[in-house]
């Protein structure tokens, strides 16, 4: 009896301690931070901005490499088995890969962030004297939606509601973050608007044609370099030098992930000069911002 009545006090200590184990775990587990997916790096900008300090954000293309020719490596495919979100934007790594990411996790939501995009044809945005007729890369559509800020926000639109999905108790955190989101893409788009309204038509030369929403977006013209993803023979590149002498076009954008050698003769014969501007930069705020500086010199 005696040993009945000191093994209570023990036994309820113990129930106490595990009572308090199981909270302490609960909110270990809940102040943990989610690892979420994305293709590029600009989506982890967005994603962040959302999510804030409750997530994780892990990019399949590292900065530097293709999103065209990337082939993900075992260490993600791995790390994607423990995700509960990942994030597509329709980049062309995404077509010969999203399945085999879903598949590498049925639990996995795919989230796709380009869903109520109306995309536009590459071939809509270059110079229709480049191409000859049934040229135009085939139909094929432009999937660089993150340069310009309002289709950003449909995006944005997208994530917070994947992340209120799978993280419901961080529900409200994830609205005001989208707010204060949404609140400064509305006052760069008003911004952007206000720079070029007199200035509709005016075209710049990039040599991927990677600025084509950002263009449409403010009422401009993007020039592409490159032809059918190749460098432009000789007769094309007198073309583009000409049509830039006749346009007063001074400045030629490029990109890391491609050679600048084309891009760079073009500067030349016009008087112009190269500059790069990285439409994969994950500073997405800053690259773009930087862009906009070259434009507003190019405008004076």
């Amino acid at each position: 009896m005696w040993a009945n009545r000191c093994q209570r006090p023990l036994i309820g200590i113990f129930a106490i301690c595990l009572v308090f184990f199981f909270i302490g775990s609960a909110k270990a587990q809940d102040g943990k931070k989610r690892a979420v997916f994305v293709s590029i790096a600009p989506q982890k900008y967005f994603v962040h901005q959302i999510g804030r300090e409750q997530v994780d954000v892990q990019v399949m293309v590292p900065p530097g490499a293709s999103p065209v020719t990337y082939e993900p490596k075992p260490r993600q495919m791995t790390a994607l088995s423990k995700t509960p979100v990942y994030f597509a934007i329709g980049v062309p790594f995404e077509k010969k890969w999203l399945k085999k990411i879903a598949a590498a996790n049925p639990d996995m939501r795919v989230v796709h962030t380009d869903q109520g995009i109306k995309k536009i044809p590459i071939s809509a945005h270059r110079l229709e004297a480049e191409h000859p007729a049934g040229k135009n890369h085939h139909g094929q559509l432009d999937p660089h939606i993150w340069l310009s800020p309002k289709l950003v926000m449909i995006q944005a639109r997208s994530i917070r509601d994947a992340l209120q999905e799978i993280d419901p108790a961080h529900g409200s955190v994830y609205d005001a973050n989208y707010e204060a989101f949404a609140s400064a893409l509305t006052a760069l788009d008003v911004e952007l608007r206000n720079m070029f309204a007199d200035k509709q038509g005016f075209q710049f030369m990039v040599f991927h044609p990677s600025w084509g929403y950002f263009a449409h977006s403010y009422g401009l013209k993007q020039v592409a370099v490159e032809i059918e993803g190749k460098d432009p023979k000789p007769a094309q590149l007198k073309a583009l030098i000409a049509h830039a002498r006749e346009k007063g076009i001074k400045i030629v954008f490029v990109q890391p992930q491609f050679s600048s050698k084309s891009a760079r003769l073009v500067a030349k014969e016009i008087g112009g000069r190269v500059v790069v501007a990285d439409p994969l930069a994950q500073d997405w705020l800053r690259n773009l911002r930087k862009v906009v500086r070259e434009f507003k010199g190019a405008l004076q």
